[in-house]
């Protein structure tokens, strides 16, 4: 019956196994449930640290970007008004060089206008020369010898008809 003795259950094992229990649940806690809990605090003030610099960085980011896209912005419609001055500025040098061109061709006209003028005034002062001459010519052909009615009358339409 001693084997029974082993299998049997004792109360007071049972009790004293629950204070050992008890005792070591009591000591975990104190000493290592306290530290691991203020270790999960630890980093758990770590994590929200870094997650509040995360978007305090996210947000002065934002602020960057903004800032740069107005910058951008702002570059963009200076250099288009810088683009529409250069155009303008191109038009108004274009209409003064086509001006200029115009009031040069103005003034090649008028000067060839005038040298043809000149170039007939003179024609015509030459053709009366010749006229003149061959008028005295003739005046001295026809007086050496007789001049008759017919002959006077051919010489007054051809004298005439020249000088039209």
């Amino acid at each position: 019956m001693q084997s029974l003795d082993v299998i049997s259950i004792n109360i007071w094992h049972i009790v004293i196994s629950l204070c050992n229990l008890l005792i070591i649940f009591l000591l975990l806690k104190k000493f290592l449930y306290a530290p691991v809990r203020r270790v999960v605090a630890e980093r758990q003030k770590a994590i929200d640290d870094q997650l509040a610099d995360a978007a305090r960085e996210k947000a002065e980011a934002a602020e960057k970007n903004a800032a740069l896209s107005a910058s951008l912005a702002g570059a963009k419609e200076q250099a288009d008004a810088i683009l529409k001055d250069a155009a303008a500025t191109a038009d108004r040098k274009s209409a003064d060089i086509v001006a200029a061109a115009k009031e040069q061709a103005q003034r090649i006209v008028a000067d060839a206008e005038a040298d043809a003028a000149l170039a007939k005034e003179k024609a015509q002062a030459d053709m009366k020369r010749e006229i003149v001459d061959v008028s005295a010519l003739m005046a001295g052909a026809l007086l050496r010898r007789e001049v008759t009615v017919a002959d006077k009358e051919a010489l007054a339409d051809a004298f005439i008809d020249s000088i039209e």
